[in-house]
């Protein structure tokens, strides 16, 4: 169980999860003008995800703070949803968005494969992911696993927490069937009896319990940060983008703190959730009480899960992993991060 440090009013927040049927959806793409803010009057465009799992992100968005910040420099805001940490990690490959959030450990798998990108802030400590079974289930601890079918959606925070939850136990993937399926998925075939249990994420996870489902094991310390992204070609090209990115997000995060109640309303409009669920996800498994500057405590955190990637083989060597953690986190922006510079509307 989590400590109960977390559950406190200044906790709040990075909590998580990909919600029902929430994919991909918007602008795809459309990574526009190539000319700085500002500069000869050339227009330009920022593209960026927001999620449910993500509160931070569902404010900025809410509150219109990078628009209104942003289009006396003439550039555009368009958001693109990401459904999980694997479609923003695809959405950050493919160059249909700037700045994307994601687990820590879904972030250091891109990158150990190859994807350009560079983790700028962090926008929460959560407890988004734990193990789940149906109300009545003969299954009460990892250990009952074995032989079992589990459904996970792979390259993101919860599948590598059953990762590490099997290890615990002294089991492996090899002694379960893993269901590959996107988190919304996953709840639906634990729903309707297609598998045994499910590698959850918040918010669904937190309606599911609601709705009788038991969270069988929890542990704070198998989740990662939450990881904001962007594409080492934007980092480059538009740093004063990067910058009020970063802004928004500690205004976001001071915002947010001083205001969970309307922060919990804003994530349960936005993921059509029931408010006393919302509530919970802001409350009781998030940890807003972070800095943003991402450091040696989620090095720490990453290189504890990296050799787990080299035994599922979802990467070829050790020394991959090792030079791709070496090179993920960036802390300048967050370092220089000023509120104070994000507009109102």
């Amino acid at each position: 169980m989590p400590n109960s440090a977390i559950f406190n009013r200044r906790s709040f927040l990075g909590f998580t999860a990909a919600v029902s049927a929430l994919a991909l959806a918007g602008c795809a793409g459309e990574n526009a003008a190539t000319d700085a803010p500002g500069k000869d009057g050339g227009a330009s465009t920022l593209t960026i995800d927001f999620a449910t799992y993500n509160p931070l992100s569902l404010v900025i968005k809410k509150k219109g703070w990078l628009e209104t910040t942003l289009a006396p420099k003439n550039v555009t805001v368009k958001w693109l949803q990401s459904a999980g940490s694997n479609k923003a990690n695809e959405a950050l490959r493919a160059g249909a968005i700037d700045v994307g959030s994601t687990a820590g450990s879904a972030a250091l798998l891109a990158r150990t494969n190859g994807s350009p990108i560079k983790t700028i802030s962090l926008y929460s400590q959560p407890e988004w992911a734990a193990l789940v079974t149906s109300k009545g289930s003969a299954i009460t601890s990892v250990a009952d696993l074995k032989g079992k079918s589990v459904a996970a959606t792979k390259g993101t925070d919860p599948y590598f927490f059953l990762v590490q939850a099997l290890e615990e136990a002294g089991l492996s993937t090899k002694d379960v069937t893993v269901e590959n399926l996107q988190h919304a998925d996953g709840r639906a075939a634990l729903a309707n009896g297609s598998v045994d249990a499910w590698a959850g994420l918040d918010p669904i996870m937190a309606t599911a319990e609601q709705e009788g489902a038991t969270l069988f094991y929890r542990n704070l310390d198998f989740n990662t940060y939450g990881f904001l992204n962007a594409t080492e070609s934007f980092l480059k090209s538009k740093p004063e983008l990067a910058q009020t990115v970063v802004d928004a997000y500690e205004k976001a995060r001071v915002w947010a703190a001083a205001n969970p109640e309307e922060t919990a309303q804003i994530l349960a409009d936005a993921a059509g959730l029931k408010p006393e669920v919302a509530t919970t996800v802001i409350l009781e498994r998030s940890n807003l009480d972070v800095s943003g500057v991402p450091g040696e405590k989620q090095r720490a955190v990453l290189a504890k899960i990296g050799p787990t990637f080299v035994e599922l083989g979802d990467v070829k060597t050790q020394a991959d992993v090792d030079t791709a953690l070496a090179t993920l986190l960036d802390d300048s922006f967050a370092l220089k991060a000023n509120p104070d510079s994000i507009k109102e509307s």
